[in-house]
């Protein structure tokens, strides 16, 4: 049996579990005609978000796909398995929101019969998106790959081989996930900074109060940042892990259908498989205790992984991977034979690493633990103390992610080389579909205590599902530090891959020596890269946000009776000040990730040398003010949140006043830049492996 078609297998049973669960969660109660009102008019706002957005993208792809139709070989086919590509991306954003739409009203109604009712309501609907988008990519990449296997290994001098077209569907993935990531982002955090900033501050108001004309937009924006932005990104990262390890194997003059090749593919289709096992062990009682909530998700992931490494290893033994005989150079001149078990803790390490990953986030950020702790105590002092007492928590919270990282690539690296390095993110996103489902269920669980408070459901109702939505920012944050992890495996994965793709096709190895003033002008251009992107996104988040403030102020002078509640906003208006702020704002850093890698790797006096630098000084950059921005904001929300249950002076106070406004500078690190990091170093990579045959012409 053709090993891929044990992948395809998978996905498609994946599918079909997920298919089986949106049935399950149609069938549950959606709530009273109030709550089922509001919930109809966050879906209408999403699935306009969403439609508006995909026109804009439809024209970028049409371009992107003719230029590759013409520039690349084998001609027309990397830019059908780029179209493919993208169609697989947006079909997974767009099956997670509309899903993650229709749970957010039967979480509430959940709610009302028990806890755990409530949290297996919102999981489920986590659990499609992340079973979506493991199976979706699993799928794609296994039908382009059964389409075009017809293609040559990669060998030097040789082009029209699959690996090219296969690059192609996982470029197709990243375009879409910059967009779906940065537009999602920006709207999301224009609608929530805007109404915070409006609401509580100005007119110390509750949060998704309905006379405030933003909370809709609000509401819509927790769907398109945290389902449809985080689904695109994970997508990406996903298939490009599968896509480096591969092209690392094949760069080694080993065959495009060998063993070591198509390893990940069997990885991932087990990954999927232990993902829909570990969903049935999420349960919780009655506890509002977070400690309680993050013990009833962690057995889900935790189950997923130890089934994993089982059977990951029994893979390799049956698939008899020490007779590739594969061996490689170290840069300590070893020659290295890389057997079946060496490559089996290269997987290991990556699945260990995306835990502790995880659980260092997860310290850094639930209000349960010190840091966060401390910065709401900070608050007593004002906002001043607050924010740097954040920036600081956020700066320490890189060193064991990044200590960990390093140890995985280390490990790997000496067992089993590049193969090794690109094959620990496979690992790591082996458990994607369950990993995901515990992210995505904080907007739906979000999206819940806003309906109730909107709906004015009883007190009781809205403190399970603010115990809910507590855990949601905690998952919420340990997921974006996951995907950060992931990304810069990937990415370097991709950037090993686009090294012996570029010694392939030219015939002499890739050197980028740290003597070399075209390597040391390409890290700094990919470092400054990561400031100007992220600089573009935050300033993006505040004109939206100012335009969501000065609306929300004219609505309330000019409707009479609006703050007393005799009145309707018009919370329209609001949805579409951000839906045009995102489209607009979301085009220029997306270019920028595409067009400077094809620049610097043409243009005479840098070349395919600086580009390296260039994507090493990307991710080191990146990878760092991600981690840095992501905890950071999730610190200070769950700083507010703390506040919020009566700490420090409770609801109102000056403490609490602080923390809102410190909510507000995290929001767009958290959900805007910091995760929009991810995708560009990742896109900057693919893109780099994807012209490799050009670049290497130029030499």
């Amino acid at each position: 049996m053709d090993l891929v078609l044990i992948a395809l297998i998978a996905g498609v049973i994946g599918l079909l579990f997920a298919a089986y669960l949106v049935m399950k969660l149609m069938r549950q109660d959606p709530g009273n005609k109030d709550v089922q009102g509001i919930s109809d008019i966050i879906q209408q706002g999403a699935m306009t978000f969403l439609y508006r957005e995909y026109k804009v993208l439809i024209v970028f792809v049409l371009i992107v796909a003719v230029i590759l139709g013409v520039f690349l070989e084998p001609r027309g086919l990397v830019a059908v398995s780029y179209l493919v590509g993208t169609f697989c991306s947006v079909g997974a954003g767009y099956i997670g929101m509309r899903v993650g739409t229709k749970a957010n009203c039967r979480t509430v109604a959940g709610v009302l019969k028990s806890l755990n009712n409530g949290l297996r309501v919102a999981f489920t609907s986590g659990a499609v998106m992340g079973l979506s988008v493991v199976s979706l990519g699993l799928v794609g990449l296994s039908i382009i790959y059964f389409a075009f296997k017809g293609g040559n290994p990669v060998i030097a001098g040789e082009t029209g081989n699959i690996m090219d077209i296969l690059v192609g569907f996982g470029f197709g993935a990243s375009s879409i996930a910059l967009f779906a990531r940065v537009g999602g982002g920006i709207y999301t955090k224009a609608a929530d900074v805007g109404s915070d900033l409006v609401g509580k501050v100005e007119a110390g108001i509750p949060e998704d109060d309905p006379r405030n004309p933003g909370v809709i937009a609000d509401n819509v924006g927790d769907n398109v940042g945290d389902i449809a932005g985080m689904g695109a990104d994970l997508f990406e990262s996903y298939v490009g892990a599968i896509i480096a390890t591969m092209s690392v194997a094949v760069a080694a003059n080993l065959a495009f259908d060998g063993k070591m090749a198509l390893l990940p593919f069997v990885i991932a289709g087990a990954g999927i498989l232990c993902s829909i096992i570990g969903t049935f062990f999420v349960r919780v009682g009655e506890q509002l205790k977070i400690e309680a909530l993050l013990a009833a998700l962690r057995r889900g992931t935790y189950a997923a992984s130890i089934l994993v490494a089982g059977i990951s290893y029994l893979a390799i033994h049956l698939m008899n991977i020490d007779a590739e005989n594969l061996v490689f150079q170290r840069f300590d001149g070893a020659s290295v034979a890389v057997g079946g078990l060496d490559i089996w803790f290269s997987i290991f390490a990556g699945l260990i690493a995306g835990i502790l990953i995880g659980l260092s986030i997860e310290y850094y950020t639930a209000d349960i633990y010190k840091p966060t702790k401390d910065i709401a105590d900070s608050a007593q002092t004002g906002t001043g103390t607050l924010i740097i007492k954040g920036m600081s928590t956020g700066m320490l919270s890189t060193v064991i992610p990044v200590g960990l990282v390093v140890a995985a690539v280390l490990i790997a690296y000496w067992l089993a080389g590049l193969y090794g390095v690109a094959i620990t993110a496979v690992g790591m996103l082996s458990t994607l579909g369950i990993t995901l489902a515990t992210d995505a269920y904080g907007p739906v669980a979000d999206n819940a205590g806003g309906i109730a408070e909107q709906a004015g459901l009883p007190k009781e109702v809205r403190e399970k599902t603010d115990a809910l939505d507590s855990l949601g920012n905690t998952t919420a944050a340990t997921g974006k530090g996951f995907a950060i992890g992931s990304a810069a495996l990937t990415a370097l994965g991709l950037t090993a891959a686009f090294g012996g793709r570029m010694e392939a096709e030219s015939g002499q190895a890739l050197t980028m020596s740290l003597l070399d003033p075209k390597v040391i002008c390409g890290v700094l251009i990919g470092a400054v890269l990561v400031f100007l992107f992220s600089a573009l996104t935050m300033n993006a988040v505040g004109k939206a946000a100012m335009g969501v403030v000065n609306e929300v102020r004219r609505q309330w002078r000019e409707i009479p009776g609006l703050l007393e509640g005799k009145a309707k906003p018009d919370y329209d208006r609001c949805v579409d000040i951000s839906t045009q702020s995102a489209l607009r704002a979301m085009l220029l850093p997306g270019l920028l990730a595409v067009i400077v890698p094809v620049v610097v790797g043409m243009v005479p006096f840098l070349g395919p040398d600086a580009l390296g630098g260039l994507l090493i000084g990307a991710i080191a950059c990146g990878f760092l003010m991600a981690i840095m921005m992501a905890n950071a904001g999730g610190a200070w929300d769950n700083a507010k949140k703390h506040i919020e249950q009566g700490h420090f002076g409770g609801k109102g106070s000056e403490s609490h006043k602080a923390a809102v406004v410190g909510d507000t500078v995290g929001d767009p690190f958290k959900d805007t830049s910091g995760p929009s990091l991810n995708i560009l170093i990742k896109l900057m990579s693919m893109v780099s492996l994807l012209f490799a045959p050009i670049f290497a012409s130029l030499m």
